[in-house]
């Protein structure tokens, strides 16, 4: 489960106060050198650093508000044990605002509702922040023009959403660069922490890289999620961005392969394709769940910025 980059920006205060607060202790930064190697509880932690188990829950506490950690319950001699590992590698903290970046880029934001084609197969379904949309299960709930209020859409095995941005800015102006962004995760019945699927995204057409996402998360509620929504369902994604460069695809700051910005030509019709989904020989088909601005962990849509 472990994220290789997580990015942020001036306009994530709450995170970056929530970071701020995890580094300013010398026990955390030590709390995570010992998980560099090892998942722990919190007696074991304790334990090493010669701390208070009371201090020691403190801290984790602290490191999993930052979203630095995570925390499992597994089997102990006497009941369960809150066991901890580490779920990020590299943080970039990028020292301007969203304000800034629009004088570097074109920013839209897509409804994840607002998908122009797509293929699935159960288990899938669409709700809004208020409730279902259509059937459960039932591909054709995909057509309901209720869809664009979506905040949550699944579906199982191989299968596409398809989305069409706006590209008027490269009428005038050359792009340098892209980057999309979303929340997501696998999809099975209600929820699996070993469900690993192989979620791919598309420009245009081509293939800008795949991840290999390990779970169908849930266990604990999604920081964003309705009331009404069900602790038995899935909860919570992962925030993964896909960026085009001149110099290659990345996902997460890892080359995914070798095509540049020039590749995907996207100046060439009057939109640019986002499509994401599972391929039909992909080694895990463990569907998808995409998420919106109101479930999840990170409150957004799906977030294209175009380098200007």
């Amino acid at each position: 489960m472990l994220e290789k980059e997580v990015m942020l920006s001036l306009d994530q205060e709450e995170q970056l106060v929530r970071i701020g607060k995890a580094f300013s202790s010398e026990v955390r930064i030590r709390i995570l050198k010992l998980l560099c190697e090892y998942e722990l509880n919190v007696n074991e932690i304790a334990e090493k650093l010669n701390i208070p188990t009371s201090s020691s829950a403190v801290h984790i506490k602290a490191l999993e508000e930052a979203e630095l950690i995570e925390t499992k319950l597994m089997p102990g001699i006497r009941g369960s044990k809150k066991v901890c590992y580490k779920v990020v590698e590299q943080l970039q903290i990028a020292l301007f605002s969203e304000e800034d970046l629009k004088q570097q880029a074109e920013v839209i934001k897509m409804p994840i509702g607002n998908f122009v084609d797509y293929h699935v197969v159960p288990t899938c379904g669409i709700v809004s922040e208020v409730g279902p949309i259509g059937e459960e299960d039932e591909p054709g709930c995909f057509y309901n023009p209720e869809r664009t209020k979506a905040q949550l859409i699944w579906f199982g095995e191989a299968g596409y959403v398809e989305y069409r941005f706006p590209n008027t800015v490269l009428k005038t102006q050359e792009a340098k660069g892209l980057e999309l962004s979303a929340e997501l995760c696998s999809e099975t019945h209600e929820y699996d922490l070993e469900c690993p699927s192989d979620i791919t995204v598309w420009i245009n057409g081509i293939e800008a890289g795949t991840w290999e996402c390990p779970s169908d998360f849930g266990g604990r509620r999604g920081k964003r999620n309705p009331a009404w929504w069900p602790d038995k369902n899935t909860q919570y994604g992962k925030l993964k961005t896909w960026r085009i460069t001149e110099e290659g695809s990345f996902l997460d700051g890892a080359l995914t392969n070798s095509a540049t910005i020039h590749d995907y030509f996207l100046d060439k019709q009057d939109f640019i394709s986002i499509r994401i989904g599972v391929k039909e020989d992909a080694v895990h088909r463990g569907g998808v769940n995409l998420f919106g601005e109101c479930f999840g962990d990170h409150g957004q849509n799906i977030m294209l910025k175009i380098m200007i």
